[in-house]
Parts: structure tokens; sequence; C-alpha cells
């Protein structure tokens, strides 16, 4: 009961316990923001700057319009960016190879230079797990707690505690939270602009196609495209083994051919009654 008669008597409690608690709570936001912020920025500057991606896009082209050729499709100008996750879809005639297996095998054997992409391309995958939308919800929402802040601090009235350093001490806090903001903010207006420049360059409608949908896209292509290699390799591997079992095999049943031969002929030889000789041959 004393602890509740002594509550009541402090005024504005309300806007004391929530500035305390964005106070606690600040660092941590910032925390949680900018690294999300970071990372799609680098993204971004990733996909734009990597020459071989824009490489192997063409490479797909190219295939593409080979494949095609003859048909409504050839020729085509270029292709929607989620294509990429569905080149694992197309087969050969035969059901044995796909679009994305002969697309690494090519590049292995005439573009190895392309192969490294995947290296250009670090930061897409945790990109993709980033929400633009929940980014810019929650600038505005420490925004909005600064202001609240700031209105709060200007309608206090003078401390009738010498003790209370309330409105000192938030003060201060403001102060710096705003810069961490203005940080914060600044980053994201970069991160927005590079990303609609990369929107752009891929001729991609930033309305129907979000952030995470792109990443989300390219990162899963990434990883197939490195899954398709390993498997490239394990075919080669399976490949050899066969051909070298084969080649044990020859070489055992043309040693068996050759055994056989010898024994015939050291027969004829003593059906002919060169019996010293194939006793003098059996006996070497």
């Amino acid at each position: 009961e004393q602890f509740g008669v002594v509550m009541s008597s402090i005024k504005k409690l309300r806007p004391r316990l929530n500035g305390i608690l964005f106070k606690l709570q600040f660092e941590e936001q910032v925390n949680n923001l900018r690294p999300d912020i970071m990372t799609v920025t680098t993204a971004c500057e990733e996909l734009k700057k990597s020459k071989r991606f824009g490489k192997l896009l063409e490479l797909v082209l190219l295939i593409g319009n080979y494949m095609n050729a003859g048909s409504r499709n050839a020729q085509t100008y270029g292709f929607n960016i989620n294509f990429l996750c569905k080149l694992n879809d197309t087969k050969s005639a035969d059901q044995k190879v796909t679009f994305l297996h002969f697309l690494t095998q090519v590049c292995e054997e005439k573009y190895p230079d392309i192969l490294k992409f995947t290296d250009d391309l670090q930061h897409v995958d945790k990109a993709s797990k980033v929400c633009a939308e929940n980014l810019e919800k929650n600038l505005k929402q420490m925004e909005k707690q600064l202001q609240q802040l700031e209105k709060d601090l200007e309608t206090f009235p003078p401390p009738e505690d010498r003790h209370d350093k309330f409105v000192t001490k938030m003060s201060r806090f403001a102060t710096r939270a705003w810069e961490d903001y203005h940080k914060l903010a600044n980053m994201h207006r970069n991160m927005e602009k590079l990303y609609h420049e990369l929107m752009h360059y891929f001729v991609i409608n930033p309305k129907k196609v979000t952030a995470e949908e792109l990443f989300s896209d390219i990162s899963n292509f990434r990883s197939m495209f490195m899954q398709a290699m390993k498997e490239n390799v394990k075919k080669r591997e399976a490949a050899e083994k066969l051909r070298l079992a084969k080649l044990a095999k020859e070489k055992v049943e043309k040693e068996k051919r050759e055994r056989q031969q010898k024994k015939r002929h050291l027969l004829e030889k003593n059906s002919e009654g060169d019996e010293t000789g194939v006793m003098d041959s059996l006996l070497e």
C-alpha cells in the first residue's frame, strides 16, 4: 500500500514510465535495425557489381533462345529473375539432364570464371530474411516515440524534488537518440535508393516484386547452382569409376584370352609330337 501511495504521488507517472522503457529498449532497437539495413545495402551492391552474375544471366538467355529456336519464345530479350529457380525443372528429352546441370557444365568447361559468382553474392541469403516493410515500420515507430518523448519533456513541470533528475537525464538521452535515429534513417534512405536502382537495373517492377522475393529467388538459385556443381562432380566421378572398372575388366579378359591362346598353341605343338618343346615351355 505504501508503494502505491508513493507511486501515485509522482507527477506524470505514465509518461515517465514510457520514457524509461523506451530508453531501456532503444539500444536494442538500434542494434536490431542497423545490421539488417547494412545487409540489404551490401546485397544490393554485390548484385549490381557482380560482372560474373551478369555474364551468367547472358548465358542463361543465350541457351534459352537456342533451345526455343523456331518457337514463339525465340529471340527473347530477357526473362523474369524468378525463372532462375525453375531451371531445375527443365529437362532433356531423356529426363537425365536438367537445364541447371547443363548450365553448370558449360560454365565448368568454357567459362570457369563465372562459377565464382557464388563468392560475389555473400549477403543475398541474409538479405532474403530481412523484411523491408518491417524496417520502415520500425523506423517510423522509433521516430514517433522520440517525438512523444520530446513533447512529454517540454510539458513536464519544474521538479519539486531536487533529486528528481528525470528531465535532465532524459533530455540528454533524447539528444543522443535523435543522432542515432538520423544515422539509421540516412542509412535506410541509401538502402532504398540502391534497391530501386537495382530493380531498375534488372528491369523489375518494385510494386510487383518485394526485396525479400528478389533476394530469396537469387539466394535459392545460388544454392541450387552450387548443389548442381556438386552433383556434376559426383556424376563425373561415378563415370570415371565405371570407366576404370571397365578397363580393368577388359584387361583381365585380355590376359585370360592370351593365356588360352598360349595353352592352345602348346597343345598344338604337343599334337605334332614336339613333346620336349612342350615340356620346356610348360616349365618356363
